[in-house]
């Protein structure tokens, strides 16, 4: 509240007027409101309790109002906004503005006891999670059948809106993954990408409708593994990025560019705070990656380690082998990677082999799910 109000006052003063205070705060205020709220309820009747009676006390009541309330649907609410806050929050503290607001204006305040701005926005994302253990608590200690049966469906209940907002977080998590990729992510016409393919300039605009970009628009793709390797080449040693997705894996080319896009400064880009900070580095340096070649379906791609006699005769380090097959199972490309550590290769290659078992797995259940018929013949 003291980053909040502070924010409020700067703003009604004509100062940082550009900076969104929901998408920072979300429904902090409302947030507040009824924890607070809940909070004192709840300590009322425990007091009312003990001065009156010392009959067995029934929190149903209490339990119900909030519970089956607003008080996980408002936490829900902003936590589901918290990944891209965090996000907000990582391009604002480029500014200078912005600087001097956090650390003059509020980190100074002894109510924030030197914490940062986003150790304390993560705060109600942790209350969340606590809610169960209450509810396990007054639970075990109730001795009503009635009231024990209602608490404990209240907690699972709970326990549910949990999980399901864990798996909101991730879907929004990978989209603005995605999202950013597509940004950095260069994909070159097959003409300029391969100069074997001659394309008349009145035929080019016929295929470039045909874009490949939008291949990671599709929220439901994940991104499992990202890194730095380096490709030998016949006459020289290029470095790579590689993205490997849980569908197929793509080899680009890394390019830095720390010139200014259109005149504004490339660190002020907005950085997902997912990605590794690798990734995050060099897209503030106004880094792109060109895809070198098409993406590898991963039940086309073959993995192959480089037997260590090769390394000692061709002086290759930490080596491995990726063999992309096409439908009729002919070798079209073949990528010979080189990591950084043995560590590194091993990762990669685990991460690849994993990648692929999971995908194998999941497209023979779909074809086995495909095969049967929810309503057969009786003459079948």
């Amino acid at each position: 509240k003291v980053f909040m109000n502070t924010l409020k006052y700067l703003q009604s003063n004509e100062l940082l007027l550009d900076v969104d205070l929901w998408r920072l705060f979300a429904n902090l205020e409302e947030l507040n409101k009824i924890s607070l709220s809940f909070v004192k309820n709840f300590f009322e009747f425990v007091k009312k309790h003990i001065s009156k009676s010392d009959s067995p006390m029934d929190f149903s009541s209490i339990l119900r109002k909030f519970f089956q309330g607003d008080l996980c649907q408002t936490h829900q609410i902003y936590c589901l906004n918290y990944t891209s806050a965090v996000f907000y929050l990582e391009n604002l503290r480029q500014r200078e503005d912005f600087g001097i607001y956090l650390k003059q204006w509020c980190e100074q305040h002894k109510q924030c006891k030197r914490l940062h701005l986003p150790e304390l926005l993560v705060a109600p994302l942790h209350r969340l999670t606590r809610y169960p253990l209450l509810l396990n608590n007054i639970w075990k200690r109730s001795t009503d059948e009635t009231e024990k049966g209602f608490i404990l469906s209240l907690k699972e209940k709970v326990e549910k809106s949990i999980r399901d907002l864990e798996g909101k977080v991730k879907w929004l998590d990978n989209f603005q993954k995605l999202r950013q990729l597509q940004e950095v992510i260069m994909w070159p016409q097959v003409w300029d990408r391969d100069k074997r393919f001659f394309v008349p300039e009145c035929l080019k605009q016929s295929l470039r409708e045909n874009s490949s970009e939008n291949i990671l628009s599709s929220a439901s793709r994940l991104l499992l593994h990202e890194g730095r390797l380096t490709l030998a080449e016949s006459t020289r040693l290029l470095d790579v990025y590689l993205f490997l997705f849980d569908d197929f894996l793509l080899i680009t080319k890394t390019k830095h560019n720390k010139k200014k896009y259109g005149g504004s400064d490339t660190s002020l880009i907005p950085v997902c705070p997912s990605l590794t900070p690798e990734l995050q580095s060099f897209i503030r340096e106004g880094g792109v990656c060109t895809i070198l070649d098409q993406p590898i379906p991963l039940d086309r791609l073959i993995l192959k380690n480089v037997d260590p006699i090769h390394i000692t005769v061709f002086s290759l380090r930490n080596a491995f082998l990726i063999q992309h097959e096409n439908r009729y199972r002919q070798c079209i490309a073949v990528f010979l990677l080189q990591a950084q550590t043995e560590t590194v290769k091993k990762t990669w290659m685990s991460q690849i082999e994993t990648a692929i078992s999971d995908y194998t797995t999941r497209h023979e259940t779909k074809q086995s799910t495909a095969f049967l018929s929810p309503a057969e013949s009786s003459e079948i």
